[in-house]
């Protein structure tokens, strides 16, 4: 059936045929219009030869018309018209595409494409790559698209990735089978393969032979790299160079579907972890590079057996952050729980590897007479070398380089690998506040106090067993008093938390954690506690206390995403948007960060992309986890809850009937949101950002009243100034850290961490990058994370000593001349 668009468009070409206006017939030809309706084409193959004929003729003239439509008008036409035109007509019309991403005009690809092979010239590589590109990407899998590719002799593979150049320089010198086999791999096209497709898979595999694993390995090495052909941006809305080719990305996913049809091996696993991260890495615009190619590898992994998978999957679970992928990481840990007759919480913690560490996070490693020392310390991984006289060596002995490379790269490999397992680990313990996780004492001495690895984050927290809380320190868990415990087998393990404890306890255990120098991985004894005020009794179903800021939306994201939230990102765009919300299922519960769209100016205040820049924000509340959610409009209005069929629109609890644990958390998280993306944070930003609309807000939150967070830094500088090299020039005075320099005295505010001069309170702006490491004198700080303390410090030791201050943009503010 015709639509009605396009029979007036195939009328008013057969009326300019009728009147003989050739020209108006040209015209509609280059015009884009009509080209993929079979009504216009049709029509335009019912003229006669010798009209048609003229009009080759015409639009062979035309040099200035985009070379696109004039390739598909001269296929049009002469479809059947033997002899019109010749190779040499052909070549200056058949486009080169280089540098192209896709293209929306599939049907004019196809036209050029068979133009070019019914007069015998060469198909141009880059037309082929933007229209397997086009075919995935723009949703072409039906039309002439394909077909006229299919038709092509041309590479597997699209060029200009370095994994997929690899492949393409190496596949001449591999066996006969191999090229049956990629095409094999370019039909993995679906979701998961099916049991054909794997028995299709086995038998290249016995083909190929011993081969398979270590050529694929060395090529998903180089997947992620820089493209070796840089494409241009154009329209999209994302860098097309960041993203991956999605016709090459099918072939990937095969190869690693064929992968987990092999036995594991730990080089095996470590690869299809690393692919899943970096399929994972975000592109401005875009999202995800590639989740499809993400979801194989955790595919991949599910089905491979042995430790080292699991223990990839049990990685993947703390660090992904991207729903439908972690819905399938968590969907394998719970088939391999179900097989182990274990939950999966008990799965991710024995799947943890020991990499051959002693207790303690260490381990030598001899590679001839050379010795490797892998070491935990802290959150940082070293490896320290030695050569044979025993003496430590800055870099890798010559010896080693030339005799051992393999060994040499699996030292590599694997220190990288306990580099990022145990940031993972860090990330999962410091979730467990909330997933109300208790252990019988001996369970939790093998998995976390004996653990080789485990046990260098699981060490530097506080426990509570059988409700007395200890810490370890001199080789025992002690308790404040510093008795040494020996607890049974059967009494319970708890992760300590400072809600619900007496002051005096809290202080307490911060000064055992000073005395024994212990550094914790995260906020734990100095962890802030938010509990519930009287404003919020008052507004009885939610607070207020992080309402009304300013934040850049991308970077409060990706906050939202590592803390466990859900957080769509809101567009300039006339449709619904829900909340950010932190499911929790231990309690029953859901909580909800109100955040509205900031800025209704599209040039300033959203990304090519239509997302919103900035988000201002509003409420905090709870409601029971099968509550319907609530959503607002993207151009604001406040939110609502509709309910739907049979159900009753989502009611708030009220919040002191939220667990104090869950309320501080929860709010805990929203204030990092808030300390870390707001536009209060930037010093360059003393203007107010775009049209100085956010002036007022921004000179609130850079020098207002300090957040929870804020006030706790406030009380550890205080008690940590005294132990600076600077500690003379140094003083806590209310909101701010105030430095005496030799030129000026400065006031560094602990929120914000922007400063001002005295004695007229002119604004410094100092970026991060100008000023040094943190404290720059190696001050005990209790516990990581607090980047912000950390810029605090180094701010102050910059300025401490401003007349050794050299960068003129920041000594003119000083001395007043800019």
């Amino acid at each position: 059936m015709t639509d009605a668009w396009t029979q007036r468009l195939v009328e008013d070409l057969q009326g300019a045929a009728a009147a003989g206006d050739e020209a108006e017939l040209v015209r509609r030809l280059l015009s884009g219009h009509g080209g993929a309706s079979k009504p216009f084409t049709s029509a335009v193959r019912s003229f006669s030869r010798d009209l048609r004929t003229r009009l080759t003729e015409a639009v062979l003239a035309r040099s200035d018309d985009d070379v696109l439509d004039r390739a598909w008008a001269l296929s049009l036409l002469t479809h059947d018209l033997d002899g019109v035109l010749t190779a040499d007509d052909v070549e200056g019309v058949v486009p080169d595409l280089a540098g192209q991403w896709t293209s929306l005009r599939s049907y004019r690809l196809a036209g050029c494409i068979e133009l070019a092979r019914r007069v015998g010239v060469e198909v141009p590589l880059s037309l082929v790559e933007v229209g397997r590109r086009s075919v995935q990407l723009e949703h072409y899998d039906r039309g002439p698209l394909p077909a006229a590719l299919a038709g092509v002799c041309a590479p597997a593979l699209n060029s200009g990735e370095a994994w997929s150049d690899a492949l393409l320089a190496q596949l001449p010198a591999l066996r006969a089978a191999w090229p049956l086999l990629l095409e094999h791999a370019l039909s993995a096209t679906s979701g998961k393969p099916s049991a054909r497709w794997e028995e299709q898979a086995r038998k290249w595999l016995v083909e190929v032979a011993d081969g398979f694993r270590p050529a694929v390995l060395s090529w998903l090495a180089l997947v992620g790299r820089p493209r070796t052909v840089p494409l241009q941006r154009q329209q999209w809305g994302y860098d097309a160079n960041e993203a991956f080719d999605p016709h090459n990305a099918n072939a990937l996913r095969g190869l690693v579907w064929a992968l987990s049809l092999l036995p594991g091996d730990a080089a095996t696993a470590r690869a299809l972890g690393a692919l899943v991260e970096t399929s994972l890495r975000k592109v401005p615009g875009l999202g995800p590079r590639s989740p499809k190619l993400a979801n194989a590898g955790v595919y991949a992994l599910s089905r491979l057996e042995g430790e080292d998978a699991l223990a990839q999957l049990a990685r993947l679970a703390a660090r992904v952050t991207y729903r439908t992928t972690l819905k399938e990481v968590h969907a394998a840990l719970d088939r391999r729980a179900a097989a182990m007759g274990l939950s999966r919480e008990e799965v991710e913690e024995i799947a943890v590897p020991g990499y051959g560490l002693e207790v303690g996070g260490r381990c030598l490693l001899q590679l001839g007479e050379a010795t490797a020392e892998l070491a935990v310390d802290a959150s940082d991984v070293t490896l320290t070398w030695r050569n044979a006289a025993g003496k430590v060596v800055k870099s890798v002995p010559g010896a080693v380089r030339r005799e051992h490379p393999e060994e040499l790269k699996e030292v590599k490999a694997t220190a990288k690998d306990v580099a990022a397992m145990l940031s993972a680990q860090v990330e999962r313990l410091d979730r467990q506040f909330l997933a109300r996780r208790t252990w019988p004492f001996a369970v939790w001495r093998e998995r976390y106090l004996e653990h080789p690895l485990v046990a260098t984050i699981a060490r530097r927290l506080i426990w509570v067993v059988d409700g007395t809380p200890l810490g370890w320190a001199e080789g025992a868990l002690r308790g404040l008093d510093e008795a040494v415990a020996e607890p049974g087998a059967d009494a319970e393990v708890s992760l300590w938390h400072p809600v619900g404890r007496d002051v005096s306890e809290v202080l307490a255990w911060r000064e055992w954690l000073v005395r024994h120098e212990v550094v914790q991985p995260f906020k734990q004894a100095h962890r802030e506690v938010y509990l519930l005020t009287d404003a919020e009794r008052a507004t009885a179903t939610y607070s207020n206390r992080f309402a009304a800021h300013v934040v850049r939306q991308h970077q409060f994201n990706a906050l939202a995403a590592a803390r466990g939230w859900r957080h769509r990102l809101r567009l300039v765009v006339d449709d619904s948007f829900p909340p950010a919300s932190r499911d929790l299922p231990e309690w029953g519960l859901r909580a909800e960060f109100w955040v509205e769209g900031a800025g209704e100016d599209y040039e300033q205040d959203a990304t090519e992309a239509g997302a919103h820049l900035r988000l201002s924000t509003d409420q905090v509340r709870f409601y029971p986890r099968s509550a319907p959610e609530n959503t607002s409009h993207g151009y604001g209005g406040g939110y609502e809850s509709r309910g739907g069929t049979q159900r009753e629109p989502a009611t708030a609890l009220a919040l002191q009937e939220v667990p104090a644990l869950v309320l501080s958390e929860v709010l805990r998280d929203v204030d990092l949101f808030v300390g870390v993306a707001s536009v209060g944070n930037d010093p360059t930003w003393q203007d107010g950002g775009p049209g100085g609309r956010f002036r007022a807000y921004w000179q609130s939150y850079s020098f207002g009243e300090l957040s929870t967070t804020a006030a706790t830094r406030r009380d550890l500088l205080a008690r940590l100034v005294p132990r600076l090299a600077i500690a003379d020039r140094c003083s806590v005075r209310g909101r701010f850290l105030v430095v005496r320099g030799d030129l000026r005295t400065y006031k560094i505010h602990l929120g914000s961490g922007n400063i001002l001069m005295e004695p007229d309170d002119q604004y410094l702006c100092i970026v991060a990058k100008q000023a040094p490491g943190p404290g720059g004198d190696g001050v005990f700080l209790p516990f990581e994370g607090d980047g912000t303390l950390d810029l605090i410090l180094s701010k102050a030791a910059l300025l401490a000593d401003d007349s050794a201050i050299t960068d003129a943009t920041i000594t003119s503010q000083i001395s007043g001349d800019r």
